[in-house]
């Protein structure tokens, strides 16, 4: 393996790009399908940050983090991404990085972006883990998602099929191969159903997929548990103790950025509504409740509105 800079510079690298994350910036890897080159953040620990826009053809669907670890008896892939080509575009990366073989490829829940490149990896022979709950939803979603990522990428799709993970599990998940523990953790409630954790206790390194965002405004889905996410991250996602955090979306940082960026937005939001409520606000006024502390993130446009009217809905009945 090459060398590589030291963490402070990977770091350096990360806080220069993230004044320019804007949905609007040139695709950053031109030669590949890949949004941005996987970076390696901590020794043997290397992620593609995806666009914080929203998917388009021309970022090729690749707007969440795609990452892997070189473990010194395999790699470990965490999201399988949105196509057949986003995942061999991956793959491409980790041959130029290590001849040591992709092992395992975990889903962080059951959104399209995470299991839609599941065909490529199961067609090399690997393995594909996700929580029970993410198989689930994707088998019941996955044809959706299939169609829309066909509508918008066109000819970027093509030779992408449906498929579900092979393996799954409830709780967590030991990673059986490699010099360092790896866990796959399953913590509770978040913003999807199975959303799980990678843990790299040794490291205080989590990769938290869509647990934790910082870079771009969270998205409250219709079976979104605001309340559960908040519980989840204070009783089980905090106490890991991580140092490290590789989100979801957005470059790698650290947990004082994603904490102020979900659970505090998250505690914010809902204490907003929940004084629109007590003021006898109905819905339709709930849109429009401010949330100009947080018009800096990216797809704050998309999302802003319809976060506070998801939560309204779910507040009203609590």
């Amino acid at each position: 393996m090459r060398h590589i800079p030291g963490l402070l510079a990977v770091l350096a690298l990360f806080a220069a790009t993230e004044a320019l994350a804007d949905e609007d910036i040139a695709d950053q890897y031109p030669g590949s399908l890949l949004y941005a080159k996987p970076v390696e953040f901590l020794p043997g620990v290397w992620t593609a940050t995806g666009a914080t826009a929203p998917p388009t053809y021309e970022n090729a669907g690749h707007n969440n983090n795609l990452s892997f670890i070189v473990t010194g008896d395999g790699v470990v892939v965490v999201n399988a991404g949105a196509s057949r080509g986003l995942a061999q575009a991956l793959h491409d990366e980790i041959r130029t990085v290590t001849d040591q073989p992709v092992k395992l490829v975990i889903d962080e829940n059951g959104q399209g972006h995470a299991m839609l490149g599941n065909g490529y990896w199961v067609d090399e022979g690997v393995p594909v883990l996700a929580h029970t709950e993410a198989a689930r939803a994707f088998e019941e979603d996955g044809d959706a998602s299939f169609l829309a990522g066909e509508r918008l990428l066109r000819d970027r799709f093509e030779t992408t099929r449906l498929q579900g993970p092979t393996e799954t599990f409830e709780e967590s998940y030991t990673v059986p191969f490699g010099d360092f523990p790896i866990e796959v953790l399953y913590l509770g409630p978040a913003h999807s159903p199975g959303d799980i954790v990678v843990w790299l206790p040794e490291q205080k390194l989590v990769i938290s997929g869509d647990m934790a965002f910082h870079e771009r405004m969270l998205p409250v889905f219709a079976d979104t548990d605001t309340r559960g996410w908040i519980e989840t991250w204070e009783t089980a996602f905090e106490p890991l103790g991580a140092t490290y955090v590789i989100p979801g979306h957005g470059h790698p940082t650290n947990m004082d950025q994603v904490r102020r960026y979900t659970r505090d937005y998250l505690v914010w939001l809902r204490e907003k509504i929940g004084a629109h409520l007590d003021a006898g606000g109905d819905l339709a006024d709930a849109y429009y409740v401010d949330q100009s502390p947080y018009a800096h993130l990216d797809t704050f446009d998309e999302l802003a509105t319809k976060n506070a009217g998801r939560v309204f809905e779910q507040m009203e009945f609590e």
